[in-house]
């Protein structure tokens, strides 16, 4: 087992790769890091000497002042260099630089001369370094107006505001997901490389991307229907979009009833994709899920019944109650990261009608077990 520490575990990308670490605990253990060790030298020794891997993610990436963010990123990695030096620590150190090191601005300027520092103190100590490389980076939890221009467009889109292009060029984008895969592969591999450029995995102009984005907006936030998503950049754009909502209040929602003489007709979900859909009956006062998912789309439409359904982010505390009631039908969509469940409070049988976009592989079930 490996003990990993990652500086800036609560930022966008750092938190991703925290929860992903915890999918596998025969393999890895995290050393829990906070912001204010790097201003507490003792703390910072005791951080890294517990250490077989660290990963620097702690950065500024935007500031009024450009300067600002250049001496807190070198001051960032100094103070790491000074904690390792000091007590003679040899983790496995791996660097988050940027695309933008070649770029004539500061910020690419500090994780430039960042990476050089660290290579520098592997070489002067035989330790092992890895210096990461990465393109734009996007998914979900991002801050908008901070971390990608994605974040920025899926905010504004889910609350009334209208999304602008300053630069429609063409960006090289990774998702944060599969990010995170590169840096456990790089975790396992454990060797010195002195420049790894992390691939990207699709190139976009900005103005396709909002496009899709503004697709999204119509068909799913403002009708439920699920959009038609033809490659893995659709699928991991659509996810990261249904993150911004504001959950608590745009769930449940209610289906339209067609009632006539004969009874009610309900139109459940209509889908640019395909997937698995499942019918459940559940007796009063049983709860089943308490899973979650990285990756797949997932609906509960309760059309008989009352049921509790709850949601909870990964890594909080707060819990989300929609109450349902089958006598006006409705449903909620499982965002990626938050697990959930469904309960039966009623006091007859619960009909449910769950829909999947990906039928079940028990080889590959991205569902991963945890009570709200």
């Amino acid at each position: 087992m490996k003990k990993v520490g990652i500086t800036g575990q609560e930022g966008f990308v750092g938190k991703h790769l925290y929860n992903t670490l915890k999918l596998f605990p025969q393999e890895f253990e995290i050393v829990e890091f906070e912001r204010a060790f790097f201003s507490d030298a003792e703390k910072l020794e005791a951080f890294v000497s517990d250490c077989d891997v660290i990963v620097h993610l702690a950065a500024m990436n935007r500031h009024d002042d450009p300067e600002v963010i250049y001496n807190t990123n070198i001051s960032l990695v100094q103070n790491l260099i000074s904690a390792l030096e000091s007590i003679n620590s040899k983790p496995h150190v791996l660097f988050s630089s940027s695309s933008q090191e070649e770029r004539d601005n500061l910020y690419g300027k500090s994780k430039k001369e960042g990476r050089n520092l660290l290579l520098d103190w592997a070489n002067r100590n035989g330790g092992t370094f890895t210096g990461l490389i990465i393109p734009n980076v996007f998914g979900p939890f991002g801050k908008p107006n901070y971390n990608s221009f994605i974040a920025t467009f899926c905010y504004k889109l889910t609350h009334g505001e209208t999304p602008k292009i300053d630069n429609d060029g063409t960006v090289n984008l990774i998702y944060v997901g599969e990010l995170v895969d590169e840096i456990i592969d790089q975790i396992r591999k454990s060797v010195s490389t002195e420049e790894y450029t992390v691939p990207y995995t699709s190139t976009n102009k900005v103005s396709e991307v909002l496009a899709k984005l503004e697709n999204f907006k119509k068909l799913y936030f403002e009708n439920g229907e699920i959009p038609e998503l033809n490659n893995s950049f659709d699928l991991n754009l659509f996810n990261t979009f249904r993150c911004y909502f504001d959950i608590e209040n745009h769930y449940p929602v209610k289906f339209i009833q067609h009632t006539d003489p004969r009874g009610a007709f309900v139109e459940v979900i209509r889908l640019g994709i395909g997937g698995q859909c499942s019918f459940s009956t559940t007796v009063p006062g049983i709860t089943r899920g308490n899973h979650f998912h990285t990756r797949k789309i997932e609906r509960f439409a309760v059309i008989k019944g009352k049921a509790l359904i709850q949601l909870r982010k990964i890594g909080t505390d707060e819990v989300l109650d929609f109450y349902l009631d089958g006598t006006e039908p409705s449903y909620v969509d499982m965002p990626v990261w938050y697990t959930h469940n469904i309960k039966n409070i009623g006091e007859e049988d619960l009909y449910t009608i769950f829909w999947i976009n990906e039928p079940y592989n028990p080889q590959d079930a991205d569902t991963y077990f945890e009570t709200v």
